[in-house]
């Protein structure tokens, strides 16, 4: 099963477009949990637990588990959430853009090491930075597109005058995408929430496409202009929150918690869907 057959595969199961996004920050885990990195793998594996069942995908953010020294515990939740919810995509959030026997290296760690279903990729060193990711015909990537921070204007917001019809860069970006680096038909693109209008215009560009959308939540994206920008019946797409789902609560019910906030995303989410464009 290739990446997007599995994220198909996780919408119809779960009806949801929800990507639940783990960022464990041990200052904000429980009382119990609270202040201890060794206790990492036991916060996510409860919010995992809480949520499988209402996600299209998972997002591990790598520099949250590196930066405490617990990558055998990201190791650890990648083998759980395989056995688990083995029918739902993990995206590994690595953001990666080198190139050569390096770029190899990286793939082999995401995808051999942990055994993630697809990785977030910078591709602004070029095409050298996303082939060594496609080699397998089943693995995923999402290339930063239009990002949801403000400073993403200064380059992706910027037109390329050397190319014909002068697009913004992030529209080039997805025409690339859409087009001749998508060797082995599983690429996608990252889209803030925070950017509705550019979100269409993405999809317009790359109409089959995945878009991985982060910035609902905790960044103030509105879900429902994110769903009439970007949904297409036939594209999916997976639309992160991290920190409003995994720190819903502070205490001992902190995994109730969670899956209350990540039902009522994914029920606004699934509700927006009438109105989006037609395909």
């Amino acid at each position: 099963m290739t990446f997007i057959e599995k994220l198909q595969g996780a919408q119809q199961r779960n009806g949801s477009m929800l990507c639940v996004g783990l960022d464990p920050e041990p200052t904000r885990f429980p009382a119990g949990l609270a202040n201890d990195a060794g206790r990492i793998f036991d916060f996510c594996a409860r919010i995992v637990d809480a949520t499988g069942d209402l996600a299209i995908a998972f997002k591990p953010q790598i520099a949250y588990f590196a930066a405490h020294r617990a990558e055998d515990q990201l190791e650890r939740l990648m083998r759980h959430l395989r056995a688990s919810f083995p029918y739902v995509p993990v995206i590994l959030d690595a953001k990666r853009g080198d190139i050569g026997s390096t770029a190899e290296q990286y793939a082999r760690e995401a995808f051999e090491r942990y055994g993630a279903d697809a990785v977030t990729l910078s591709p602004f060193m070029g095409f050298d930075s996303v082939q060594p990711y496609l080699k397998g015909p089943e693995r995923g990537a999402f290339l930063l597109c239009r990002t949801s921070n403000p400073g993403g204007d200064d380059l992706q917001n910027q037109r390329l005058a050397s190319v014909a019809g002068q697009p913004l860069l992030y529209e080039h970006v997805a025409r690339l995408a859409q087009g001749p680096w998508n060797l082995n038909g599983q690429l996608g693109l990252v889209v803030g929430a925070t950017y509705p209008a550019e979100i269409e215009q993405v999809r317009s560009i790359a109409p089959t496409l995945p878009l991985l959308i982060p910035g609902v939540g905790a960044q103030g994206g509105d879900p429902v202009a994110t769903v009439r920008a970007g949904w297409r019946s036939d594209a999916p797409i997976v639309v992160n929150s991290s920190r409003a789902i995994l720190y819903a609560s502070q205490g001992a019910d902190f995994a109730e918690a969670a899956r209350r906030e990540a039902a009522r995303t994914r029920d606004l989410l699934e509700a927006a869907k009438p109105l989006a464009e037609p395909v």
